[in-house]
């Protein structure tokens, strides 16, 4: 039960795939809003316009002629969307720029109308707030902003003129944007204001701001809500009604707002901020405000400067509907007419909360949470087109998100009572859903929600039965589970003695707090087996009653929780308080530790007095509001000062926590936050010497709950580390000592929370460091300088981390001297420790006794000093070694000579080139690095139903068209045809699937190819059944395993030679989509992009597409000549097809000389897209290049009159460097007239950079080819391969590690389930080999899927995958199946290159590989609902994706082509009587169909 918070979390989390997102490239969301179909994005000075699902439609770039974050500093602060009469879009969007410019835009052309300046706020930290409307026919838009921030901020150089500086609120045309008398300006007083909302109701609007004062802290004047009439400017315009405090709990602040319209009533509902500096449980809270009542009581004109007189300041109060730590956002709306509130949190997670009659909230649930924990946008929106989803910003990220889990309910009593607006019960489906994922919907019993709930008019009554005694029933009589009732005025007392008795309770109340005067509010909460109900009561005039048992006189009415008491109320409330403090006994000083993780506590220190003398001690942890508070009785009472309680899990957030005794009053409220586990994001240094006793420090996050730091390896488990002081983001702590260690021993840091060990980063131990000796230089008196020499190492030792002393004698007592670390030197053969120590004082040193100690945490050593005989051996060595040398330089010298002469001119040649390629081939290893884009844009995700197709038919193209067209008919059409629904019956029973599989296997002429048809087509016709699916696939499993079993079980799903091994393929993609799109795609997609890229750095062969940078040996461009890199300017056309671009642009873009003119436009064509983020317009063959000169322009061709003819007539293709073309040079891009292709299909009869005879000429090696002939030879260029490799290396290992690694310690649930199952075979076949379970997982996992998907990008992406990149691809899959092998290589000198190219890196991925499956077999395993209920998910996600009668027919075909032999096979076997009729009956059904010609 202490677990129930967490299924919130876990229903969001359970779709493997994640949410729906767009990310903006570097840059923050300053601006989203919806309209129509569309949703628009403004951050990092660019707007976007994405489509429903967050795919982009079109990027804007307001700033002419400047990409997006240009200017810096450039924010959108306004983003107003509407549509005029007629439908046609507008948008006015508004930005930091120059002096605060407002622009119109034309949607969906975005051709802008009007660009304005000085109508919004032109400051960083100034504040904006809009609204559009209509009136007379003309389009106004009212506009509040911060221009000027007084003597509070900076002068900025957009400061308005002296006389503009008190306008705060304006009225503007939308034709013009210049603000006018007539049609309303409003002018502040002295105090500058922030403004957060605009907001139109009726004839009046409305904003909500506070003072800019109150954001330092310093003040605690309420914010406030200005209402303004809208009147025509013949009638004067916009006029001041006046200002309104609001009354938030003294809240001074609000950070986001919303309006929601309920039928003919209308309610403001902010967010509520405390301006103090710490967090707390009730920092921020959520109020409601009626728009009629803001109206009416805003008269006041503390803030502004009105005509005629304003009445005095006043206020509306409201008690919190919401109280929370830290809210930042809500957006409200009505659904079967209640309220429900979406609400976002700092700390990433989105609440819903959803309201009744009285405002009061339910306990909020938590719909989603972003992982890295980053604070929600304050403006959230629902989905323009399915109101479904919402859409949640934070950071640089924008995500769609459910508006409800309604699967998380799994019976109909729970979907009911829930009382979510959203859920309802699918009668045909049994499953809680939302109304339009329920078939049938609109029939009556179809989807039935709360207004069919037996508790929709439940109410709590009460009664006084006995003397001080009252009672509380529920108006519907059913047996109660649980009751609470809590006295909350005039003192909050939690009551324990409550008395259940079947559908009532009643307990005794405290006397002490009841008077005769009193104001008596009561909260009761009841629950029974399919409901829970809280409301609150007032009592007035009770103490007769309760005290007397003369109950007349009593009188109760149930209130919201936010009501309050009048004056006198008050007054008797505070009388209360101060009588039970008097009657009070403990007090409390200190709870610690107020900072856990969501995990509990299983021991919190309570320090205080008295507690040995009270009774009945127990502590009240409440959360936000609507959540059932939680009382915890005192674990253990120490003494009179100190006792322990046990904290339960619980969900992130900051609760209160107070201690109540002897039924009395609680002690003053303390924060306790809730905090997600810790996790790391770096550690510094990452090594430490043997002897350990090194200072680390570890940064991540909540490192404030961590209780401990374990080090972990293969020889000594589970070593506590001691802590040093830290934070919550960073955490200190000493190495131990690993006496046993050896060099680049790499062990574990885990994080200890309560039983719950969290890896973190792996520490690597080296061997102590080596010092050689030390020079002492006294001659500096009174001065020493003391230089240590130490051998060099991988320790990377600062100076702040070594001490010096050095010891000495005088007289019989031992001294020491401390020295100051100056510096530490590196140099090639050893490291120099500069220290120096001043000598105050007349003590004089005995030098003959010194000894020299460094010391570095627990390593301490003795340093000796230099040896004054290698100075004379130094001496007499030196002239030896001089002469030597200068004999040899004399004898070299002469022998080069000799040499040289005897050298042919052509052997110099050759020595030259070979020297020249190999140096330069090694700098390029050493110093070239490749420029990886940073961005490269959104990732051209295919959609599921192309994945599954292409993964599912990868050569059959016929098959997969088949099923990507659209369904000729409805499910429901198809559900009336009998002859389908007896073949589908038919194959969901699993004895006959299983013989069928069986007897078709069998078959001599039922190939390799059939098999996987026809697993793909069972795949796709139970596409909506995936739990039957893999219950056929165990089946099948356990079968294959049988067969394998007794002659080799290394073997198993190995190859492809089985149904089940095409449908385990199958069922893996199925079910690792998700987990592919949200973690590997981006990574892969960076892989294939960076090979592209380096493909393209260096010459590439036009006709063979060999080039001289690749993976592959076959790939390799050897027989290339010497190029350069020229930088020429690409101008674009504005052209027709292209509507986002802008006019004519010119791009620079870097060519080489050896370059064809294809290539160039190719090049062209990707710098346009690199820079503006859409496709220019044009296809490769429709454009043409044209050389622009002051003399003539010319068009640039692949061949023309002056391409090169070779001897054998072969003819070249032209190239920059053939047209001579130099840096700077000018290129225009033109569409050709015509559509007809001019350029030449290339063939044999023409050559690029691969010469015709080039195969023969490397073997002449220049002697007779008129001497011009370069030396080549192919395994020169090999390091071209190294080069490659280095170059994405960290991509690829990035794109490995997101593989084989388990974000949040948790591995996919498909794959969790099929290796469990693996290891249950092995068990049950009693196979204790561990290789067979580790090759079989190989098998099902990496070969079978993840394989196929690193040689197959197309399969993922929308993209062409040319030969080259297949065979690049070919050589990293390679290395990541070598990863996976338990097979130890041995590879020579005459080794393939793809193999010695990973041949260093793959036993360190083997040691990451067995990692990865030793940490998913620890992980828990996965109870058979968990994994039901997440193939039941992916069933549900792909409904209505294939035409699963396509795939019926195929299979029919099977089994008429076969019909004998299954029938046979029924027949002999028991049971299948009434299958085999079954079976006759689909026959003559379809017989009857074919007779029809309808297949």
């Amino acid at each position: 039960m202490a677990l129930r918070w967490a299924l919130p979390l876990l229903a969001a989390l359970a779709g493997a795939g994640g949410p729906q997102s767009f990310e903006l490239p570097g840059a923050p969301i300053e601006n989203i809003e919806v309209s129509g179909g569309a949703v628009l994005v403004a951050g990092g000075s660019c707007l976007y316009e994405l489509w429903p699902e967050l795919r982009p439609r079109r990027r804007v770039v307001p700033a002419p002629g400047q990409g997006c974050a240009e200017p810096p500093g450039m924010r959108s602060n306004l983003l107003l969307p509407y549509e005029e009469d007629g439908g046609a879009g507008v948008l006015l969007a508004g930005w930091t720029q120059k002096d605060g410019t407002c622009q119109v835009w034309e949607r969906p052309s975005y051709r802008q109308r009007l660009n304005r300046s000085e109508v919004v706020s032109c400051r960083p930290d100034g504040s904006t707030a809009g609204v559009v409307f209509q009136l007379a026919g003309t389009w106004y838009l009212a506009v509040a902003a911060t221009y000027s921030a007084g003597h509070y901020g900076n002068r900025l150089d957009c400061q308005p003129s002296q006389s503009d500086e008190a306008t705060v609120i304006t009225v503007r045309s939308v034709a013009e944007l210049v603000s006018r008398e007539e049609l309303g300006i409003i002018k502040r007083k002295k105090e500058p204001l922030h403004f957060v909302d605009a907001l139109r109701w009726g004839n009046h609007l409305f904003f909500p701001y506070y003072t800019w004062k109150a954001r330092s802290g310093n003040d605690t004047e309420l914010p406030s809500m200005a209402v303004l009439q809208q009147l025509h400017p013949a009638q004067g315009g916009l006029t001041m009604r006046g200002q309104v405090y609001l009354d938030c709990g003294c809240r001074s602040l609000i950070v986001s707002s919303s309006l929601v319209r309920q039928g003919e009533r209308g309610w403001w509902v902010g967010v509520f901020h405390h301006s103090r500096g710490d967090k707390a449980w009730n920092t921020t809270a959520v109020c409601i405000f009626g728009m009629e009542e803001m109206e009416k009581q805003a008269c006041a004109s503390t803030h502004f400067i009105m005509n005629g007189k304003g009445c005095d300041a006043r206020s509306i109060k409201k008690l919190p509907t919401v109280i929370h730590s830290g809210l930042v956002a809500v957006y409200g709306t009505v659904v079967l007419n209640q309220i429900v509130l979406f609400l976002g949190t700092d700390d990433g997670q989105l609440l819903k909360a959803i309201l009744n009659e009285d405002m009061e909230s339910n306990c909020p649930e938590v719909l989603y949470e972003i992982e890295e924990e980053t604070s929600i946008f304050p403006k959230l929106r629902l989905d323009p087109v399915d109101n479904n989803y919402i859409y949640l910003s934070s950071a640089s990220k924008v995500r769609r998100i459910p508006v409800a889990n309604c699967g998380r309910y799994v019976s109909e009593r729970e979907c009911l009572s829930a009382k979510d607006p959203y859920c309802g019960w699918c009668s045909l489906n049994q499953r809680c859903t939302l109304k339009e994922n329920c078939t049938r919907s609109n029939s009556i019993k179809g989807w039935y929600n709360i207004s069919h709930a037996a508790d929709k008019d439940l109410k709590i009554l009460l009664s006084f039965p006995a003397k001080n005694q009252i009672a509380v029933n529920a108006s519907i009589s059913t047996p109660l589970t649980s009751c609470v009732i809590k006295i909350v005025k005039p003192v909050e007392i939690y009551y324990e003695n409550v008395v259940l008795k079947n559908s009532f309770c009643f307990c005794n109340l405290t006397t002490s707090v009841i008077t005769d005067n009193d104001c008596l509010l009561l909260e009761a909460s009841l629950s029974s087996s399919s409901w829970n109900i809280t409301q609150t009561f007032q009592l007035k005039n009770c103490s007769r009653c309760i005290h007397k048992g003369e109950c007349t006189s009593c009188k109760w009415m149930r209130v919201s929780p936010a009501t309050t008491c009048q004056d006198s109320c008050n007054e008797t409330a505070s009388k209360g308080i101060t009588t039970a403090q008097k009657t009070e006994h403990i007090s409390i000083h200190s709870i610690e530790p107020l900072w856990i993780s969501t995990l509990g506590k299983s021991e919190i220190t309570v320090k205080g007095e008295n507690f040995t003398r009270a009774s009945g001690i127990k502590l009240i942890l409440t959360g936000i509001t609507g959540c059932k508070p939680e009382i915890i009785k005192v674990r253990n009472v120490l003494n009179d000062t100190q006792m322990t309680f046990a904290l339960p899990p619980t969900r992130k957030e900051a609760k209160s926590i107070c201690i109540q005794a002897n039924g009395k009053k609680c002690s003053p409220p303390v924060t306790l936050h809730y905090v997600s586990l810790p996790s790391c994001s770096g550690i510094t240094p990452n090594t430490s010497w043997i002897s350990g006793g090194r200072r680390i420090t570890t940064k991540g996050r909540n490192f404030n709950v961590v209780d401990s730091v374990i080090i972990s390896d293969d020889q000594r488990s589970n070593l506590t580390v001691s802590r040093c002081p830290g934070n919550e983001s960073e955490y200190h702590y000493l190495t131990p000592s690993l006496s046993y260690a050896t060099e680049g021993k790499a062990v574990d840091m885990m994080l200890k929370v309560e039983t719950t060990f969290i890896p973190c980063v792996k520490l690597h131990y080296h061997p102590d460091p080596v010092f050689i000796n030390y020079q002492l230089h006294t001659e500096l008196d009174p001065d020493l300088e003391l230089k240590i020499y130490k051998e060099n190492d991988k320790l990377n030792i600062s100076k702040t981390e070594v001490e010096v002393y050095l010891s000495y004698m005088n007289g019989a007592q031992t001294k020491k001297i401390w020295f100051n670390v100056q510096n530490i030197t590196k140099k090639p053969d050893r490291s120099t420790i500069l220290c120096k120590f001043k000598r105050e004082g007349t003590d004089k040193i005995d030098f003959s006794t010194v000894k020299v100690f460094v010391k570095l945490g627990n390593f301490e050593h003795e340093v000796k000093p230099t040896s004054s005989h290698i100075y004379l051996y130094v001496l007499i060595l030196l002239p030896i070694v001089v002469g030597v040398i200068i004999v040899a330089f004399i004898v070299t010298r002469y022998k080069s000579k000799e040499l040289t002469r005897k050298q042919s001119q052509q052997l110099e040649l050759l020595e030259y080139e070979i020297r020249k390629e190999i140096r330069e081939g090694f700098a390029e290893l050493q110093m070239d690095e490749l420029d990886v884009v940073d961005s490269f844009g959104t990732v051209p995700f295919l959609d599921y139903k192309h994945f599954a197709l292409r993964t599912f038919f990868p050569e059959s193209g016929g098959f997969a068209s088949i099923f990507s067209e659209d369904m000729p008919q409805s499910r429901d059409q198809t559900s009336k045809d009998e002859s389908f629904n007896m073949l589908h019956a038919l194959i969901c029973n699993k004895n006959f699937l299983v013989t069928l599989i069986h007897t078709l296997e069998k078959q001599k002429n039922f190939t390799v190819k059939d098999r996987c048809l026809f697993a793909s087509f069972l795949t796709i016709a139970l596409q909506t059944k995936l739990v039957y699916l893999t219950h056929i696939l165990e089946v099948l499993t356990k079968d294959l395993m049988e067969q394998s079993s007794n002659v080799q079980p290394k073997l198993l799903l190995r190859r492809t030679e089985s149904v089940v091994e095409k449908l385990l393929t199958n069922w893996m993609s199925v079910c690792l989509s998700g987990f592919l799109r949200e973690t590997i795609g981006e990574p892969f997609y960076l892989l294939v992009t960076t090979l592209n890229q380096r493909i393209n750095k260096g010459p590439v062969d036009a006709i063979t597409c060999k080039a001289l940078y690749t993976l592959n040996e076959d790939w390799l461009l050897w027989q290339v000549s010497e190029f350069k890199t020229v930088t020429v300017n690409i101008i674009f056309e504005k052209i027709p097809e292209n509507e986002s671009g802008d006019a004519c642009q010119t791009i620079q873009v870097n060519v080489l000389d050896c370059d064809t003119i294809g290539q160039a436009k190719e090049k062209s064509l990707q710098a346009f897209l690199n820079k503006n983020g859409f496709l220019y317009g044009l296809q490769l063959d429709e454009i043409g290049l044209e050389l622009m000169s002051e003399e003539q322009s010319r068009e640039l061709l692949d061949i023309d009159g002056s391409s090169e003819v070779m001897e054998d007539g072969i003819r070249k293709l032209n190239t920059i460097g053939h047209y001579e073309i130099s840096n700077g040079a000018t290129i225009k891009v033109f569409k050709k007239k015509t559509n007809t292709r001019s350029d030449v299909d290339y063939s044999d009869e023409h050559c690029h950079l691969i010469l015709p005879d080039s195969e023969a000429n490397k073997d002449v090696k220049g002697a007779g080819h008129k001497g011009k002939q370069k030396f080549k030879v192919k395994e020169m260029y090999l390091t071209k391969l190294l080069s490659t490799k280095v170059a994405i290396h960290s991509v690829v290992e990035k794109l490995f590690r997101s593989i084989w690694s388990l974000p949040n310690n948790k591995a996919p649930v498909a794959i969790k389930y099929f290796f469990d199952f693996l290891d249950a075979q092995a068990e049950s076949k009693k196979i204790t080999d561990p290789d067979v379970v580790h090759i079989w997982k190989t098998n099902s996992l990496p070969l079978r899927f993840w394989v196929n998907i690193l040689k197959n990008p197309q399969f993922v992406f929308d993209i062409k995958k040319t030969s080259h990149i297949d065979g690049c691809l070919s050589v990293i899959a390679q290395a990541f199946m070598d990863a996976f092998s338990l097979a130890e290589q041995t590879l020579g000198k005459e080794a393939p290159t793809n193999k010695l190219l990973y041949a260093k890196d793959i036993p360190l991925y083997k040691k990451e590989v067995k990692a990865y499956y030793k940490a998913i077999r620890d992980l828990p395993p996965l109870t058979t609902a968990e994994v039901e209920e997440f193939l039941t998910q992916e069933s549900k996600k792909h409904e209505n994706e294939f035409n699963e009668k396509v795939a019926l027919i195929e299979i029919y075909r099977y089994i008429v082509k076969y019909y004998d032999e299954i029938v046979s096979k029924l027949e002999r076997e028991r049971g299948f009587e009434e299958v085999q009729k079954q079976l006759q009956q689909v026959k003559a059904l379809f017989d009857e169909k074919k007779k029809c010609k309808w297949l």
